[in-house]
């Protein structure tokens, strides 16, 4: 039984997947669908932590709008999330950011990482 589950998991990885970690911003490209049309809304934020293995493996993003947080946590491997796009790379000690959740302004930046 365990390696029938395996199998199915395995079909449904997406073969193209970015490289990203935690601490980096992302531009996620994800598909709204509103009645019978279907358009791509782009959420571009700060990566706030990866978790889970093979195809249940999720990311969240924050980012902050009209000085509002806010999160959202996509599928890594959804149909419904058609690309994602590093825009930086972030220089952080933490598997998960959750104490970016308190700060706002400046105090919620995240270093650079320059290589």
């Amino acid at each position: 039984m365990n390696q029938i589950i395996k199998d199915i998991e395995a079909a449904q990885v997406k073969e193209q997947v970015p490289e990203f970690r935690v601490g980096d911003t992302v531009k996620v490209y994800g598909k709204i669908k509103e009645g019978n049309r279907e358009r791509i809304q782009v959420f571009e934020g700060t990566v706030l932590k990866r978790q889970g293995g093979s195809n249940r493996e999720t990311f969240t993003v924050r980012k902050l709008s009209n000085g509002v947080g806010v999160e959202k946590t996509w599928p890594l491997h959804s149909p419904n999330v058609e690309k994602i796009e590093v825009v930086r790379r972030g220089k952080v000690r933490r598997a998960k950011l959750n104490y970016l959740r308190g700060r706002i302004g400046k105090k919620a930046k995240v270093k650079e990482l320059v290589k």
